[in-house]
């Protein structure tokens, strides 16, 4: 007898079926409805299935099972039905040291050695409880026989081999990643060649593992051909590039095949040829990389939706955060489109995508290169590039065309969603949103999802749903946000949707509201229906949501509390309230001291407010106080200020960081006793007409935003046209590479990070969101950020500062060597914002012109550079960049302009207010952005022990007081006296 389930694999659900001789219709049917929910099986003919359910085997077997060995001669094909199996090749007859190269799971199929009576390939070995479908030999050859073309395309083994089909571009270079999968079709011929880059690097690799671990290229049988592959991971054996350290690979499944093994009796490199690849393979390996992460998203988006994994969806996912086109869109629309979204390249320019009055078939986002938009008797309209999308017009009206595509480039690359899945998407959309209404208008929008968490019974697995708010008014979210906070999940490990409320409710709710809100409307909520026992449950349930929301809150803030009197009058209030209510209920005595904690240090901490700001008057003068360690600052600060005049003079004045420009204004009035009606200019160093800013009155936190050589001038308008920088303001006219070229590069990387650390500590949170929304509508300083934030302009002024002013040749190659030794150690640091600083200014056309310093750089430096640089490609919203944060660990200094560039985006790309309620997707975008910073901040900066202990006073001095010249036109005139341009 043979077993077969009914309704599900449960181990303890399942009937008896007769063996296949004996089997009824009825008994059939059975095995058939099974099968049609098998991934191996969901393409077959109905026939086809007909008699596998006439001939199949069920088989159970449990984790640790051998169900063959390598090396044995086959008798059986499988398909998997539940679990999952190990695949292990042996390089020995021992099979003690057989290795696992894959994983087997539901859905996939193998055995098919049993076609031509050759030995196993592999030993299959059960991981955990699985159960099989098993045909033997004799009915699966004349399955074979009958239907062949149905099935060599999808059972393919764990060990075929996949080639790129004909559309690849040739950066996918598929004579390196010709990757094989265990549902891999079948083969298609190579016809793409790439190019010579690609080839090189494909014989620099194959002859490294040729002289280094030649059994890593081996022959694989596939469909009865054999093809000879590399495996990726066979412990014991040296990578490539690590020749000391085993390394296992993430694509172990996943068997290469060079080009030149397609020869037949293909010869082993020279010892020339291995000479010359040993010398290129570091070179080749970072190219690799640089390329390998593009080719991994396509060899993905190449497949069919259907043999997505989950880690392939979420790899989708996140190239999409950061496309353009897709800014305004959903979370769930996201990864929807990650699961459908195909992978189309097109080779020469001039192609047409497709043409004007055309039906509307496909939407399609531009991933590389450009476009014409061009429409009948008016030709090219506009262009679109990279981010861009277009098609999607007709899909949403279904009516042709509006235009014609026309490649602009040659080798362009699209994500492309067809029309089905597209209205498949929004039919799911609007089918799993749900509306609150209030008055016959909406108040509350949310998401109706899947989460992670799953059930199982007897009955199979039931699915939950979580509701994400997707916009609502800013009462209704809160109210959401207590209704569904769980009570049970200690603080502050805090539910990531109420961190995203907290982190962004300043935006639509600020504390003026928020706070009176919470005491007198929220904490006191009473139950209106059920027992009286349930409207007390309910009471007190309320009150320790808003008191966990308040502590969650008032953490988030932090000091900045004490810069708003009524937030700290509500706390107190707040804390008294739940201090009475608590001799009633003990159940708020919980919370208590958490709350009279936080209550206590920002009282303290008001009280000593006035002496605080004294200390952070000196904190935030330019001039010998950088050396104190670096306090943040807050909006109620007071600074110390010159305001200059049109003839250079200067008055001091004493106002809080974040006063408007009229405060600034009226204060510089006083101190001059003019009567006059003044502007607040900022003035650059150039001193020209557009280097001069007349700023708004409502401009506030003004003295932060000033350029490095940046100086404030007051004057009536009649002078604005005489205004004239300062000479100070030119900066230095002698290089100070004398002064550091002694000190160690270690040294001088270590001590700008901790700088760089100072500063970047000092920023908080908030300070990001009101940049992004700006720090007019907050009243608020952004002084911290904009400190930071110009420390980047800094180094990348400093560098070319020094590289211009240096006269001598040889001195400007030392010194270029110096500057690439510095950013090497800062990107050790992970000090990434000094790290790029320094590689932007030797890439600014006043360095990058430098031809004949240049030349005289060693080969080593250069090499470095052009890796470093390879780090700034800006291609793919900064995918390098993002790809190598992503690795490291916290604490981290992050490439801050990017992070702003970030938030910019999704502000200007999404509605704050969409139909009268916040938009409250964007808020959770920018609050995803806002926590990249925490985590980098997660982990607290640890000094270098072989450093700390030293004393490096002059170093530290002379990184916090870098002069520079911020005059572009300035440093390019310096540059050309250098190195005059060839005629």
């Amino acid at each position: 007898m043979v077993k077969f389930h009914a309704t599900s694999l449960s181990r303890t659900t399942c009937v008896c079926l007769p063996r296949p001789a004996e089997r009824s219709g009825e008994d059939v049917d059975i095995i058939l409805a099974r099968l049609k929910n098998v991934k191996a099986f969901e393409k077959f003919h109905p026939n086809l299935l007909q008699q596998i359910c006439l001939c199949g085997f069920y088989e159970c077997l449990e984790k640790g099972i051998t169900l063959y060995r390598q090396g044995d001669i086959g008798t059986s094909w499988y398909a998997v039905l539940s679990g999952s199996l190990d695949v292990k090749v042996s390089e020995t007859a021992n099979h003690q040291d057989a290795v696992t190269i894959c994983t087997l799971g539901i859905g996939t199929a193998f055995g098919e050695s049993i076609l031509d009576n050759t030995p196993r390939h592999a030993t299959i070995v059960t991981r955990e409880f699985c159960e099989l479908l098993r045909i033997e030999q004799r009915e699966f050859k004349s399955l074979w026989e009958k239907y062949r073309q149905c099935m060599a395309g999808l059972l393919a083994p764990p060990y075929g081999v996949m080639e790129s089909g004909p559309n690849n571009d040739s950066d996918c270079s598929a004579n390196i990643c010709l990757k094989c999968a265990a549902r891999a079709p079948s083969p298609v011929s190579l016809r793409q060649i790439p190019s010579e880059k690609i080839l090189r690097a494909g014989k620099v690799l194959r002859s490294a593992i040729l002289s280094r671990a030649s059994h890593m290229i081996r022959d694989r049988k596939y469909h009865l051909k054999t093809y000879r592959c590399a495996v990726p991971e066979v412990p014991g054996a040296c990578s490539a590039g690590h020749p000391a350290r085993e390394l296992h690979f993430q694509d172990k499944y996943l068997f290469y095949r060079f080009l030149d093994d397609e020869q037949e009796d293909a010869p082993p490199p020279t010892e020339e040829e291995k000479k010359e690849s040993d010398e290129e393979l570091q070179d080749t390996l970072l190219f690799l990389s640089q390329i390998g992460p593009d080719a991994h998203m396509r060899v993905i988006l190449r497949k069919s939706p259907g043999q997505r994994t989950v880690d392939d969806l979420e790899i989708v996912y996140e190239e999409l955060l950061h496309i353009k086109a897709l800014s305004h869109l959903s979370t769930t629309v996201k990864r929807e489109l990650a699961g459908v979204l195909i992978f189309e390249s097109h080779a020469k320019a001039g192609t047409v995508l497709f043409n004007q009055g055309e039906e509307g078939t496909s939407w399609y986002i531009i991933l590389k290169g450009s476009v014409n938009v061009v429409i009948y008797g008016k030709g090219v309209v506009c262009t679109l590039h990279e981010g861009d999308d277009f098609g999607k017009l007709a899909l949403v009206n279904d009516a042709p065309r509006a235009a014609s595509i026309v490649l602009r480039e040659d080798n362009c690359h699209f994500l492309r969603v067809d029309k089905e899945d597209f209205n498949r998407i929004l039919r799911d959309v609007e089918a799993n949103t749900v509306r609150l209404k209030e008055h016959q208008q909406d108040v509350l929008v949310l998401e109706k999802s899947p989460s992670s968490g799953r059930t199982s019974n007897h009955s199979g697995a039931s699915t939950h749903y979580k509701y994400t708010v997707m916009s609502g008014t800013p009462e209704k979210i809160l109210e959401h946000f207590l209704e569904t906070m769980r009570l049970d999940s200690h603080f502050p490990d805090a539910d990531p949707a109420l961190d995203d409320f907290v982190l962004m409710h300043c935006v639509f709710l600020p504390n003026g509201q928020l706070c009176p809100m919470l005491m007198h409307c929220t904490y006191h909520a009473q139950g209106s229906q059920g027992s009286e026992q349930e409207k007390l449950d309910y009471a007190l349930s309320n009150k320790r949501r808003v008191i966990r929301l308040v502590l969650h809150w008032a953490s988030l803030y932090g000091d900045h509390l004490q810069e708003e009197e009524a937030s700290l009058a509500f706390l107190e209030e707040f804390y008294v309230t739940v201090s009475d209510d608590s001799r009633l209920i003990s159940a708020l005595k919980e919370d208590l001291p958490e709350l009279e904690k936080i209550v206590k240090h920002n009282s303290d901490d008001a009280k000593s407010s006035q002496k605080k700001h004294k200390v952070l008057l000196r904190q935030f003068s330019m001039g010998d106080e950088r050396l104190q360690k670096r306090q943040p600052i807050r909006s109620n600060d007071e600074i110390l200020f010159k305001v200059y005049c049109s003839d250079h003079t200067y008055t001091t004045i004493r106002v809080p960081v974040a006063a408007p420009v009229r405060e600034v204004i009226a204060a510089a009035a006083d101190k001059l006793g003019s009567a006059e009606d003044l502007l607040l200019v900022s003035l650059s160093s150039a001193g020209g007409e557009k280097d001069k800013v007349v700023l708004k009155p409502n401009d506030v936190s003004v003295f932060s935003t000033l350029g490095i050589n940046g100086r404030l001038f007051v004057c009536p308008r009649n002078q604005l046209d005489s205004l004239t920088a300062l000479p100070e303001q030119e900066g230095p006219t002698a290089a100070s590479f004398g002064t550091f070229e002694l000190m160690s590069s270690k040294d001088l990387a270590y001590q700008m990070t901790v700088y760089d650390w100072e500063l970047f500590h000092c920023v908080h949170e908030h300070e990001l969101v009101y940049h992004t929304f700006g720090r007019q509508t907050f009243r608020k300083t952004t002084a911290n950020l904009d400190l930071f934030l110009r420390r980047f302009n800094e180094v990348q002024l400093w560098v070319i500062t020094e590289v211009c002013l240096c006269n001598q040749l040889g001195k400007r190659v030392q010194l270029l060597k110096k500057f690439i030794k510095i950013a090497a150690h800062c990107k050790e640091y992970k000090n990434l914002n000094s790290f790029f600083a320094i590689i932007m200014g030797m890439s600014n056309p006043a360095v990058s012109r430098l031809s004949q310093t240049w030349e005289k750089l060693p080969s080593k430096f250069k090499k470095f550079y052009g890796e470093f640089e390879s780090l700034m490609d800006p291609s793919r919203n900064h995918r390098a960049y993002r790809l190598t944060v992503a690795k490291l660990d916290p604490p981290i200094i992050p490439f801050m302009p990017l992070l702003i560039k970030d938030m910019t985006f999704t502000h200007e790309g999404n509605k704050t207010f969409i139909d009268n309620m916040v938009n409250f997707e964007k808020m959770r975008m920018i609050a995803n952005t806002v926590r990249i910073v925490r985590y980098c901040r997660s982990q607290p900066f640890s000094p270098d022990p072989s450093l700390a202990n030293k004393n490096h006073q002059d170093v530290r001095s002379y990184v916090r007081q870098l002069s520079v010249i911020d005059n572009q036109r300035t440093l390019s005139q310096l540059s050309h006296k250098l190195e005059p341009r060839r005629t």
